[in-house]
């Protein structure tokens, strides 16, 4: 495999290469620092992750259906993360920047499916703040740990659904020209431009992916942040107002962290003013740093964790301090 190209058959009616060629980071200066870094990203994501799922599993007080959707978001990062990290990691490190055909489409429809379902259940706990602060009477009537799984369960049949399609597509396509993918994974868009043949269907269900995953979710939350401040509005007390604000914090932080590098990332790639290695990295930062970050804020936000963690660490102190007297 002298060439990245060199695999293809250009006389072929239909070729399906053998690999692809990720060439994302290739280019990039000192990138095993980058690759370090990122090595320490994975161990977080998933040491902080674990963390947050041990302390809502334990605590019974916290068996509610905000925390169901916690809990569905804590997988969903450490998932996703593990769909991508490990594999740029083995890629770019380690120089094994083929990919195999079928390794490409799993890769693929992995890092969709994973991606697109945090931003859905951003979506769920926005409406769960909504109806805590619109309808505080009503919540429990509305919102209980059977709804929520029910909610949730039709998240992961959205995603799945969508993510599918598109790796189905994807296998319609011929690639007569080029194998290289100029991203850091098998990223779908990228990948289905380098067609011969039609790629308008793959085009739509991108298109359609975007909106529903991307752009209706910001608008969603949006919308339902406009409502909560109003319902805060009628509130009387300064106090009160704080109070219920504060139970939006962790989310708003989620929200921010995961959907603004994106939307900076596209706009600057639409105005062409952002180097390609500046829009990998900004990409790929956007993909893995969210995961690491949702359960620090959730820790240091969010008054329930934060006691139930307090209450655990005075456990494991008096277990310690019988430990020794004896």
């Amino acid at each position: 495999m002298n060439s990245p190209n060199s695999t293809l058959a250009p006389n072929a009616t239909f070729v399906r290469p053998q690999f692809f060629y990720i060439s994302g980071l290739s280019n990039l200066p000192n990138a095993k620092y980058y690759y370090v870094f990122l090595c320490f990203v994975y161990v977080v994501t998933i040491l902080g992750n674990s963390f947050i799922l041990f302390i809502i599993y334990m605590e019974r007080s916290l068996h509610t259906p905000k925390y169901v959707a916690v809990c569905n978001l804590a997988i969903v990062d450490v998932c996703g993360s593990t769909a991508i990290i490990p594999k740029i990691i083995d890629t770019f490190l380690f120089d094994s920047q083929f990919i195999r055909y079928e390794a490409c489409l799993a890769n693929m429809c992995f890092v969709l499916f994973f991606a697109s379902l945090q931003s859905l259940i951003l979506v769920v706990l926005a409406y769960d703040r909504f109806v805590a602060i619109c309808f505080p009477l009503r919540y429990h009537t509305i919102i209980t740990n059977t709804s929520m799984v029910v909610i949730l369960a039709v998240m992961w049949a959205i995603a799945a659904l969508v993510a599918i399609t598109g790796t189905l597509l994807f296998t319609r396509l011929s690639f007569c020209r080029s194998i290289v993918i100029n991203s850091y994974f098998c990223d779908n868009g990228p990948a289905f431009h380098l067609a011969c043949n039609d790629n308008s269907p793959n085009f739509i269900v991108a298109t359609f992916g975007t909106t529903i995953f991307f752009v209706a979710p910001v608008a969603v939350i949006v919308l339902s942040y406009v409502c909560i401040i109003f319902a805060l509005l009628k509130i009387a007390t300064q106090e009160g107002r704080l109070k219920a604000m504060q139970t939006c914090t962790s989310h708003l932080i989620l929200v921010a962290i995961f959907y603004l590098p994106i939307c900076a990332t596209h706009i600057a790639t639409l105005s062409s003013i952002i180097h390609p290695n500046a829009r990998i990295i900004n990409t790929s930062l956007a993909c893995v740093i969210p995961p690491m970050l949702n359960p620090i804020i959730y820790s240091l936000k969010t008054e329930e964790i934060m006691s139930t963690i307090k209450k655990l660490y005075k456990t494991i102190n008096n277990l310690n301090s019988h430990g020794t007297e004896e």
